[in-house]
């Protein structure tokens, strides 16, 4: 399972519909809209996630540093099958962290994936994820990349979210 290198950035959206036709008039290949429901399990160290959803469906483990500016992580994922008994294996053993549910658009520009999405909960957000599979990218390129859409989206400093869906929504429920 090779490891995958990924710079993100992940921004509060309140113009999604500029990024949509962004992404439409630069030529993305849309994959669609997917209702994800990722579980994170409790571990040691770094997230470990099950994504279930009509278009994504994996186990994510990743180690990222919490940042508002792009961040690198480190992720190993495999592909598994909707409605497998991964997630009632990964329950009894670890317990479950958190529960995020989505609704996600994504596309991809080259290498780059692109995610528009709402979040029960939390609200409205775009992420931008330039993703290096085979080791051929340089953290200086992947970071290039996401800065330059960024730019190119009108995403503000303020309006970047160090934070992921997960540790927000484990801090909402720490003040209710």
């Amino acid at each position: 399972m090779p490891l995958i290198t990924i710079v993100e950035i992940k921004a509060r959206c309140t113009q999604a519909q500029r990024v949509r036709d962004y992404l439409r008039s630069h030529g993305a290949d849309i994959r669609g809209i997917d209702h994800q429901t990722d579980t994170y399990f409790q571990v040691p160290h770094g997230r470990l996630k099950l994504r279930e959803g009509r278009i994504e469906n994996a186990l994510i483990y990743y180690e990222r540093t919490n940042q508002e500016s792009a961040k690198q992580s480190n992720v190993l994922l495999t592909r598994t099958q909707p409605d497998s008994a991964l997630k009632a294996q990964l329950t009894q053993a670890l317990g479950v962290l958190v529960v995020v549910k989505k609704q996600r658009e994504i596309a991809f520009i080259d290498n780059v994936k692109f995610h528009i999405d709402n979040v029960e909960g939390l609200g409205h957000f775009v992420e931008i994820e330039a993703i290096d599979r085979e080791g051929a990218l340089s953290q200086e390129q992947l970071l290039a990349q996401c800065q330059s859409f960024q730019n190119a989206l009108g995403i503000q400093p303020h309006d970047l979210v160090a934070k992921s869906y997960s540790d927000l929504l484990l801090a909402q429920a720490k003040r209710a």
